[in-house]
């Protein structure tokens, strides 16, 4: 299960570690509300309101759900959305668009999600436990994050990565398992409605307007279809998801943003108004907008209401007893516990061992498996799958005990593991501080070597919020006079920007001539005529020998200038533009002109290295 709360697209890292905590503390309140509730003298009640039938009629036509039903198909169908918009924005435009970043956490998910089947199917190898084996093959992320903000280990947020990166992988090949294997006898002509209906929702994004509710009418009519068809209802939600556009913002629309809220200072109105709003929405992809509406209620109400309706296992000693000698049970607690830690350790130190993928700076085979072990918290999904893949109430308690106990054994291995590689090799930060020290005599820098206030740029001159287009720097350098110097680094993002890396090097060759600053300003200003020939008319603009800097921007000498920063922000981590550290400690949040003042003004009198 993925995790539902902010955690992409600038959002800060601590406050997502704070809302893992919250979402897996009210997930956890409710699935011990839910067991204690099954074995109290209420459990009659229990059963009866999660049996109780809803129906619709119109005249002879009734269509009927039981309250667990609603939950389950129509419920959990808005969670089943909220993953597929992270695994759209993931692929599209998030980490898994790396392949070097993504193939450990990848191939370490596949073995995760293989592994433990096969353990299961040692244990359930015929009749018909064997049909659950899709019980083991998911991890509960917010369970997992929550965990993990729980235990604490030491810098945890490289691993964070790994692990929602590894969830997103899981999280496919869990919705494949549920639409492939766990679907129930399949009708033509319905499916082919929901082909049109797919198709369709794959259009709206041309629509010049009111796409909200073409993507409602048609998602909803997708459910019906699926229901209808034989295929679970739920993945209506992906499917929707899916088809949703994500990107990034991009600058044309940002700036007309900006005009529209010049245009409503100068002359505020109505129309001006609801122009910039509208333009103001329209910057963010609707993929980020739904992520930002949904993940709130998914998290604190789609899933603790799930847990409620699902969770509630009889816990008494004749249920107990036939657990403990089930090999249901134990074909779900090893393959949870052993294949979850096994298989995604094991294919991680293989992978990159070999080359074929690397870690990411500061994070190491013995981190992950700690996390690893994590994995073995299966929750939503394991449940969701219980009740498709068994029909024996006595079975499905059985399977409902099994997910409980290895989630419980997941999380105490999970903390054991960091707590013993914590104490034998405490890990160290990477990216909270620069890597290297500002160096007078080779970092380019404005204002006075000696100032007393530090401000580290990394930036990308194709980057369209770096300092020079969003002016922020200017009011900076303004607001502190003598007192700041301003160091700007190289990070070309080749793969969003191609002209990037040729900016950066036409840059340093500027500067040997000693011009490196005005030759930035004019590359800033032309950011969508970066090609070589455009570069040479700047250069001849500015004055600049230009047969020297031909020999220059072609030379080793430059290249390596450039690489060097590249790979500083490599080993930080660095991987956006653009990244400010305040002397030598890397600033998180905003970087608008006032937030960088007060970060700046708070440095006073702290020690810096630098």
């Amino acid at each position: 299960m993925i995790s539902l709360l902010p955690s992409r697209f600038g959002r800060d890292r601590l406050a997502s570690i704070s809302g893992d905590k919250a979402a897996a503390a009210l997930l956890l309140t409710f699935t011990l509300a839910a067991i204690l509730w099954a074995n109290s003298p209420w459990a009659h009640i229990y059963s009866q309101l999660w049996s109780t039938p809803v129906g619709l009629s119109f005249g002879a036509a009734r269509a009927e759900m039981t309250v667990r039903d609603i939950v389950n198909d129509a419920l959990m169908a808005l969670f089943f959305f909220a993953v597929g918009l992270e695994v759209k924005a993931e692929f599209t435009i998030g980490e898994l668009t790396n392949r070097a970043r993504a193939v450990v956490p990848m191939v370490a998910a596949v073995a995760g999600l293989v592994l433990p089947a096969l353990i299961f199917l040692g244990f359930n190898h015929t009749g018909e436990n064997a049909r659950a084996w899709g019980v083991v093959i998911s991890t509960d992320t917010a369970f997992l994050l929550g965990a993990l903000a729980v235990i604490s280990p030491k810098y945890p947020l490289r691993l964070r990565n790994f692990l929602m990166t590894l969830s997103i992988v899981d999280d496919v090949g869990a919705l494949l398992v549920i639409a492939l294997f766990y679907s129930t006898r399949l009708h033509r002509v319905p499916l082919f409605v929901a082909l049109v209906l797919i198709i369709l929702l794959a259009l709206v994004r041309y629509l010049p307007g009111a796409r909200g509710p073409a993507y409602a009418v048609l998602a909803g009519c997708l459910w019906l279809a699926l229901l209808s068809g034989g295929v679970h209802p739920t993945l209506a939600g992906v499917a929707v998801a899916l088809a949703i556009p994500a990107f990034t913002p991009e600058r044309q629309r940002v700036e007309q943003v900006v005009k529209l809220i010049r245009a409503f200072r100068q002359s505020p109105n109505s129309d001006y108004a609801r122009a910039a709003a509208r333009s103001l929405r329209d910057a963010l992809s609707i993929n980020e907008r739904l992520q930002t509406t949904f993940a709130p209620y998914v998290s604190f109400f789609v899933l603790p209401v799930f847990a409620l309706a699902n969770a509630g296992v009889r816990l008494d000693r004749a249920t107990v007893f036939v657990a403990l000698h089930s090999p249901l049970t134990w074909g779900i607690v090893i393959g949870l516990v052993v294949g979850k830690s096994v298989g995604i350790t094991t294919a991680t130190a293989i992978v990159h061992s070999t080359g074929l993928g690397r870690l990411s700076p500061g994070l190491t085979v013995r981190r992950v498996a700690g996390g690893a072990a994590l994995c073995g918290i299966g929750f939503t999904i394991a449940l969701f799958i219980v009740d498709l893949a068994i029909t024996d109430p006595a079975r499905q308690d059985q399977a409902r005990v099994g997910v409980l106990v290895a989630s419980t054994v997941a999380f105490v291995l999970g903390w054991a593991i960091f707590r013993i590689t914590d104490w034998l090799s405490p890990p160290k930060p990477v990216g909270a501080f620069l890597v290297r020290l500002v160096d007078p005599r080779r970092d380019h820098i404005r204002g006075r070597v000696d100032a007393p206030l530090t401000l580290v740029e990394y930036g990308d001159y194709e980057c369209p919020f770096c300092s020079r287009v969003t002016g922020s720097i200017d009011e900076v350098r303004d607001h502190f006079g003598d007192e700041l110097r301003y160091v700007w680094r190289h990070l070309p993002l080749e793969r969003v920007h191609p002209h990037a890396m040729d900016a950066a090097r036409a840059a340093e060759a500027a500067g040997l001539q000693g011009r490196y600053f005005d030759f930035g300003k004019i590359l800033f200003e032309n950011q969508d005529n970066l090609g070589w020939e455009d570069i040479y008319r700047y250069a001849n603009d500015v004055g600049l020998d230009l047969e020297k800097f031909d020999d220059d921007v072609q030379s080793p000498k430059v290249l390596h200038r450039v690489e060097d920063d590249a790979q500083d922000a490599e080993v930080m981590d660095l991987h956006a533009t653009p990244t400010f550290f305040v002397g030598d400690k890397r600033h998180k949040g905003p970087f608008d002109a006032a937030t960088l003042i007060r970060a700046l003004e708070a440095s006073r009198g702290v020690s810096s290295t630098t």
